[in-house]
C-alpha cells in the first residue's frame, strides 16, 4: 500500500537540494562561529551570508532577521519581550490563533496582569476589521498579534490593512506567518510590520530552525540568556546547517514559487471539484474554497458521518495509508477538538469529524484521486 502524505500544513518533505547543501556544511563547515580562528570565521561569514539572502526576500535588513528554533520559539521572544521589556499592558489576538501565541498571551496575562482583548471572528473565518479599530482606541501601550494565514482553515489576513490599523493607532504589530513564508511575497518595507515569525519546515526545510524579524530599533530583548550570538538577541551556538537548510529552502521556494503555486493550486481546485462531485453533503469550513481570502495550500472540511463514527475516521484514513489532520498537527495527537472550528461552526457540526488536507508539490491528482475515492467508501460504509 502507498502511502499519501496531505499534511503540508504541519511539515513538509525537505527538499533533495537542502539536504544535499546541509550535508555538505555538516562535513565541512564545523567551525564554532563565534570562534576567531580560521574555522569559526568560516562558519560565521556562511551565517551571515544566509542572513543576508533571507532578508532581501523581505526587503528588510540582515541585522532585523534572527534566527530561532522555529515559529513557537519566534512568536514567544515577541510576545514576552513586548510585555516584559517594551511595557505592552494590553494585547490584542483572536480566539482562532496558533496555541504558540494564545497559550504565551494567556499565561503572560496571568504573570503581568495585562488586559487581552479579542478581535471578534466572522462565520467564514475571517476578522471582524471594524471590531479591531475600535479595539485599538485603548489608550494603554498596545501590541496586535494576528497571524498571517491560518494554519487550520487556511483564511488570509489583509497584513497591509492591519499593519496601516497598528501603525495610525500607536501600536506594534506582531504576526505568525508560518504558514505564508516562502507561499507568499512579503515586502517589509512597505507593510509596516513590527515583528514577524517563520519557520522552514513549513516551507520544504529542515525542523528545528526558524527566524524572527524584528523590526530596527524595536527595543527586543532576549528570552535565552547566555553569549551574544544574534546581536545579543538570541543565545545560544548557531546551528550552521540548519541556517543553511532555511536559507536553500527559502530560495528555492520564492525562485519557483509562481509555477509551484500555480501546481499546488490546480491539486486543490480539483480536490475541492472532485469532493463536491463525490461526496455532495460535505461542507467546507470557513472559506477554505475561496482563493481571494484562502491559502492555496490547504481544505477543512466537515464529513458527513456521525457523532459516533466521528473519532475513529482520522485513524481509518491512516490504516488506508493517508496522512491528514483535524486540525494542527499540535492538536491531532490530543484528542481535544479544535479551537478554531469552535468559534465557526455550529454545535451539530462540530460532532461530525472535520480534516485538513494541506499539499504540496510533491503530490498528484492520482493521489487526490485516491483519496476522495477512500473518503466516499469510508462515508458509505458507516451511513450504511
Amino acid at each position: 500500500m502507498k502511502s499519501i502524505y496531505l499534511d503540508n500544513a504541519a511539515t513538509s518533505q525537505v527538499r533533495d537540494e537542502v539536504i544535499d547543501k546541509m550535508s555538505a556544511v555538516l562535513k565541512s563547515n564545523y567551525g564554532n562561529p563565534s570562534s576567531m580562528h580560521g574555522y569559526g570565521r568560516s562558519s560565521k561569514s556562511i551565517i551571515e551570508n544566509c542572513r543576508k539572502r533571507i532578508a532581501s526576500h523581505f526587503n528588510a535588513l540582515s541585522s532585523e532577521i534572527v534566527f530561532t528554533a522555529g515559529g513557537t520559539e519566534a512568536d514567544n521572544l515577541v510576545l514576552c519581550s513586548a510585555v516584559r521589556d517594551l511595557n505592552v499592558t494590553h494585547i490584542i489576538t483572536s480566539k482562532i490563533e496558533h496555541h504558540a501565541v494564545l497559550h504565551t498571551v494567556e499565561q503572560l496575562a496571568v504573570a503581568y496582569k495585562i488586559d487581552v482583548s479579542y478581535v471578534d471572528v466572522l462565520a467564514n473565518g475571517t476578522l471582524d476589521y471594524q471590531h479591531l479599530e475600535t479595539l485599538l482606541k485603548s489608550t494603554k501601550k498596545t501590541l496586535v498579534s494576528l497571524m498571517h494565514v491560518n494554519n487550520e482553515i487556511g483564511t488570509i489576513l489583509d497584513l497591509q490593512k492591519v499593519a496601516d490599523l497598528c501603525q495610525s493607532n500607536g501600536a506594534l504589530f506582531h504576526s505568525d506567518s508560518v504558514q505564508s513564508v516562502g507561499h507568499y511575497h512579503l515586502d517589509l518595507k512597505t507593510t509596516p510590520v513590527d515583528f514577524l515569525a517563520a519557520s522552514a519546515h513549513k516551507f520544504h526545510g529542515p525542523k528545528g530552525i526558524g527566524f524572527v524579524f524584528i523590526r530596527k530599533n524595536s527595543g527586543l530583548k532576549p528570552l535565552i540568556i547566555g553569549g551574544t550570538q544574534e546581536r545579543g538577541v538570541r543565545a545560544g551556538t548557531e546551528s550552521i546547517h540548519d541556517i543553511v537548510g532555511l536559507d536553500e529552502s527559502l530560495a528555492l521556494s520564492y525562485q519557483n514559487l509562481a509555477s509551484e503555486k500555480t501546481y499546488v493550486k490546480g491539486l486543490k481546485s480539483y480536490f475541492v471539484d472532485q469532493l463536491k462531485a463525490q461526496i455532495p453533503d460535505l461542507k467546507f469550513n470557513g472559506s477554505c474554497c475561496d482563493p481571494e481570502i484562502s491559502t492555496y495550500t490547504l481544505v477543512n472540511v466537515c464529513l458527513p458521518v456521525s457523532e459516533a463514527d466521528a473519532p475513529m475516521f482520522l485513524f481509518q484514513l491512516d490504516l488506508k495509508g493517508i496522512a491528514c489532520s483535524k486540525g494542527s498537527a499540535c492538536q491531532s495527537g490530543s484528542g481535544k477538538s479544535s479551537h478554531v472550528l469552535a468559534e465557526i461552526l455550529s454545535e451539530e457540526d462540530l460532532k461530525k469529524p472535520s480534516i485538513r488536507f494541506s499539499f504540496s508539490i510533491y503530490n498528484t491528482k492520482k493521489e487526490i484521486d485516491t483519496v476522495v475515492d477512500t473518503l466516499a467508501e469510508l462515508i458509505n460504509v458507516t451511513v450504511s
